[in-house]
């Protein structure tokens, strides 16, 4: 009988290698955006910026190519795309980005997982639930056995059809959303643990809807009740038999049967899955009449009158009814003409204001002929909405001109009397210091500044020295329940606030397995 060679040098002459485990293959798809049915803006597919294949890492700081995630999976990123909140997407631009990303999809396939980066609230014309049909479609194309993992932005909407089709889920925890990216990765890596640990895709899927519609500027996470209520998300999921979950606010300004509060959460332990998102769900109802603004609300004059007595400064305030950050044109002129006519900032000495923004892309072309320190005269604003005030007439000097950004393109500042006007060549929300500065503006040093947008960002919060939330009109309009809702469901609180209190036990949902 011959003798056995020892394995050690069975793989010295031989060269033995340890087996390497197959890598999981990951696609990466999503659109993102924030649509208003109340406005008459329509989002065209440049608005999206789309990146395509391995342009898409670069969205994700977490994926970069040396990180760890990147190493895990053999990833086939195929579009993502994303817009600044705006008007309803038109049909056209809608389906050329869907097929652009089911055509790549099925060039790869097959799938192990694929992650879904979406908003939750795009709104596409003449159709209902555009993320319910954008997941099933990709189902259709990639099969049952792909597991699906979804992020989302908590002031979204969850569908039964998006639930039904996705297999894990996640949103913010935080308003403002300063957990993004954290989101995006934590959606990532649920869906990398399922795969390697080959659990596969979870045993139960509690959703549970909340007929509750409140803008994001009275559910924000910074003060209470909506700091406890979603400070207590984690804690409640962090057990062995749940995975993820989480609670949608749902999207205020569209007129859609879907758009209200939503809870999901899934897992392998259907006691412990169904018994979480109850308890999510009771928490957000019964918090209902407490939800109120983040900061002091008032009607513009009355905000205007408060922000010059103060001595706080820079002051700020929130121009609501048009902020580009949640689905307004971004070009309604009602604030910047009540600026223009108040004697108060007709002269140099006047108090010092800078307004942000108002597109004019005409008033640009005449601001680059003129140079800084030429002057221009036209006018901006109020051709997308102008249904509350007509265009801007700016007459007045050039302090700068300013090229490169990814939504203005080219910023202007033009001033007159005391006023510094952003002009911008296409609409551009600001939420960051820079955003000022490279302007050659010094908001530390300003007394007031009005920026379209509801809730400050933080670098902005932590700029102000005094802060009000003026009740302005626009495609954003706080004031809710004034809307012209026709197709939301009703009972829906804050509309109808002696409605019973609903049923807010969890209905699991199909798995996607079982799905047609």
């Amino acid at each position: 009988m011959k003798r056995l060679l020892p394995l050690v040098v069975l793989c010295a002459v031989f060269s033995c290698q340890t087996p390497q485990k197959k890598l999981p293959r990951i696609a990466i798809a999503g659109l993102g955006i924030e649509s208003s049915t109340f406005s008459p803006a329509l989002t065209d597919e440049a608005a999206f910026h789309a990146k395509y294949d391995t342009a898409v890492f670069s969205v994700y700081p977490f994926m970069a190519a040396d990180s760890p995630i990147r190493q895990q999976a053999t990833w086939i990123p195929t579009i993502v795309g994303h817009s600044l909140p705006g008007g309803a997407v038109t049909r056209e631009a809608y389906e050329s980005l869907v097929n652009k990303t089911l055509d790549s999809l099925k060039k790869y396939l097959p799938y192990d997982g694929l992650y879904f980066d979406i908003h939750g609230a795009m709104s596409v014309v003449g159709l209902d639930d555009p993320e319910g049909d954008f997941i099933k479609r990709i189902r259709k194309a990639v099969g049952k056995g792909t597991i699906i993992s979804t992020s989302m932005d908590l002031h979204g909407n969850v569908s039964m059809d998006l639930a039904a089709n996705t297999d894990l889920i996640t949103d913010y925890r935080l308003a403002p959303h300063e957990d993004a990216m954290q989101t995006k990765e934590r959606a990532v890596t649920d869906l990398l643990d399922r795969l390697q640990s080959g659990k596969g895709k979870p045993a139960y899927k509690a959703w549970i809807p909340i007929p509750v519609l409140l803008p994001g500027e009275k559910t924000s996470t910074r003060i209470e009740p909506a700091k406890s209520v979603f400070k207590a998300i984690d804690p409640t999921l962090a057990q062995p038999g749940i995975i993820d979950g989480g609670i949608w606010v749902g999207y205020p300004w569209a007129d859609e049967p879907r758009n209200h509060a939503v809870v999901l959460v899934t897992g392998d332990d259907k006691q412990k899955v169904t018994a979480a998102a109850e308890k999510l769900a009771r928490s957000f109802w019964a918090a209902r009449n407490g939800y109120a603004f983040v900061a002091t609300t008032k009607p513009w004059k009355e905000a205007l009158d408060s922000a010059l007595a103060s001595k706080q400064h820079p002051f700020f305030i929130s121009d609501m009814g048009d902020n580009p950050t949640a689905g307004g044109a971004g070009d309604v002129t009602w604030t910047l003409n009540q600026l223009l006519a108040n004697p108060k900032f007709t002269f140099p000495g006047g108090p010092s204001l800078i307004y942000a923004s108002i597109p004019g892309p005409e008033l640009i072309q005449q601001a680059i002929a003129a140079g800084v320190g030429g002057k221009v005269d036209g006018y901006a604003g109020a051709k997308v909405d102008s249904r509350f005030s007509p265009p801007a007439h700016i007459k007045g000097t050039v302090e700068s001109i300013v090229y490169g950004d990814k939504d203005a393109e080219v910023e202007s500042v033009i001033k007159i009397g005391s006023l510094h006007i952003i002009v911008t060549k296409k609409r551009k929300p600001y939420h960051k210091e820079i955003d000022f500065t490279r302007l050659g503006l010094k908001p530390r040093k300003t007394d007031l500044i009005v920026v379209k947008i509801g809730y400050l960002e933080p670098e902005l919060y932590a700029m102000r020295a005094g802060w009000i939330m003026a009740l302005t009109p626009g495609g954003v309009d706080q004031d809710i329940e004034h809307l012209t809702y026709k197709r939301i469901q009703r009972p829906m609180f804050p509309f109808d606030r002696t409605m019973p209190d609903p049923d807010l036990s969890a209905r699991l949902v199909p798995s996607s397995d079982s799905l047609p």
